[in-house]
Formats: C-alpha cells, structure tokens, sequence
C-alpha cells in the first residue's frame, strides 16, 4: 500500500497514492461517515487547474486526487522519485470501490449523465457484483441548479442511505460538484467521469497496451474527434511544454497562488 501524501504538478497537488491506499482511504470514510472529496485526474484535469486560479484551488482542496493519466504518473515519478508502477485510472478506481463497498455491505449513490446510462451502468454493476446495493441515482440536470434544488440533491442522497456517492459530470464539472458538495454530505464523492459510459458499455475503453504507453489519448480522439479535438490536439503539448519549465526550474508553479471561488457554480 502506497499513499505519499501529495506533490506539486504545474501547481496542482496530486497524490503519491496506489490503488489499494485509495479504495481503503475511501471505505474507510465510508463507514465512518465522513466526508472525503475525490478526483482522479489525467493530463486534461491537470490542465484545467494549471490554466485556471480559482479551479486550482478549488482541486487543491480535494482531499484526495490521484494520478488518473500515464503521464501525471510519470511526472510524479519523474521529479519525485514516487516510484509508482501504476496509475490510478478512474474507471479501475470506480469497480475496485464498488466491489470493496459490496464486501462491506456500503450503498452507492450514482449522480450525472443521462438516464439511460445510469441505468445501463447500474445494471452492468449489479450483474458484476450481486451484493452490491445501489441506493440511488439522479441524471445531470444538464445546466446550473438553484439553492434550493442543492439543497433537494442533499437531501435525496442522505435519504437514499448511500455510503459513496460516484459523480458522472465531466471534468471540470465534476470536480467542483464535489468541492462544492463535500462538507454538506458525511460521505466520499467521487469525480469518475468516463467510468459512466465505460462501464454502461456505451463508451469503448482504449485497449491495455494503449493505456499503458500514455496513448488512451489518441484512442478516445478517433471515439469523439469533435468533442475531444482541443482537449487533445492543444492541451497536450501545452502540458508537456508547462512541464519541461518546471522540471528545468524555469517558471514556478506555486499551489498556494490559487484564488478561492467567491461563489459556487451549482453543476447539476
């Protein structure tokens, strides 16, 4: 089990942190009941919060954020020595904890897309894993919420007796979901995006040998060129570039620069 505490990635602090370190950290605040705030974040995360001082804040105070992408894990291990051997992918994330919160006899609460994926997804779910208990689940709105409708998710999950709640939103989306729901909910919330679909079976997952040489990339671009083209095409080689000046001491990326959000966004 391996879990380092966290380090600074052009100013955004991720975690030194293993599979079996994370899905322990989060069963365990599970059933403890308390709140735990999670991303698991790829070179496209990284760079929301590199480019952006308030959403690097806002990521900066996630209590937890793991490597999802080959290259967060080589920075990581390229200026810090971390040593991990593996990324911590969020879809991987996403069925490792729900086989645990099986074992554990811990409700899930499932929060995001469409309708017909929550359903596809929750299906797939219990077919994997018979004991598990999905509590609930509630499609994105798909635009901004009121205070009151907050207030009502709250409410709708507390009541669902859910232990976890996984958030299918989108990056950045998700991850200010879950900073912004974090102390009005005693449990881990976990920003997955991409697990939705991949596992509802609607979104193909790139084969093994891709994800391991940091070219999941290039898979996903050919699924959804219009979608993905700037997030690829652009932030790409703009990381690689923000990275080669901090590795070569250039430019400093302070994580402590970020400026907190004076309102919320309500993503819903």
């Amino acid at each position: 089990m391996l879990d380092a505490g966290k380090r600074n990635i052009l100013g955004v602090n991720i975690n030194i942190i293993d599979y079996e370190a994370a899905v322990d950290g989060i069963v365990q605040a599970a059933k403890a009941q308390q709140g735990l705030s999670i991303s698991a974040l790829a070179v496209h995360g990284v760079m929301t919060g590199a480019l952006d001082n308030i959403h690097r804040y806002r990521l900066n105070h996630l209590d937890l954020v793991c490597p999802d992408g080959q290259p967060v894990r080589w920075a990581l291990n390229f200026l810090y020595q971390a040593k991990l051997r593996d990324r911590v992918y969020g879809p991987n994330l996403t069925l490792l904890t729900c086989e645990k919160a099986a074992e554990e006899g811990l409700g899930i609460f499932l929060y995001g897309s469409r309708r017909e994926v929550l359903e596809a997804f929750s299906r797939n779910l219990r077919s994997r894993y018979p004991k598990l208990k999905i509590a609930g689940m509630q499609p994105s709105r798909f635009r901004q919420t009121t205070p009151e409708e907050k207030q009502e998710i709250v409410r709708q999950i507390q009541e669902s007796g859910a232990a976890i709640t996984f958030v299918g939103l989108g990056c950045p989306r998700q991850e200010v979901w879950v900073y912004e729901y974090r102390d009005a909910l005693s449990m881990p919330l976990l920003a997955v995006g991409a697990a939705f679909d991949f596992h509802a079976g609607l979104l193909p997952q790139a084969p093994k040998f891709l994800q391991n040489i940091g070219m999941e990339w290039f898979f996903r671009l050919i699924q959804e060129p219009q979608r993905l083209w700037k997030r690829y095409i652009l932030l790409n080689p703009h990381y690689l570039w923000l990275l080669g000046l901090q590795i070569f001491k250039l430019r400093k990326f302070d994580p402590n620069t970020a400026t907190p959000p004076t309102q919320e966004m309500h993503y819903g």
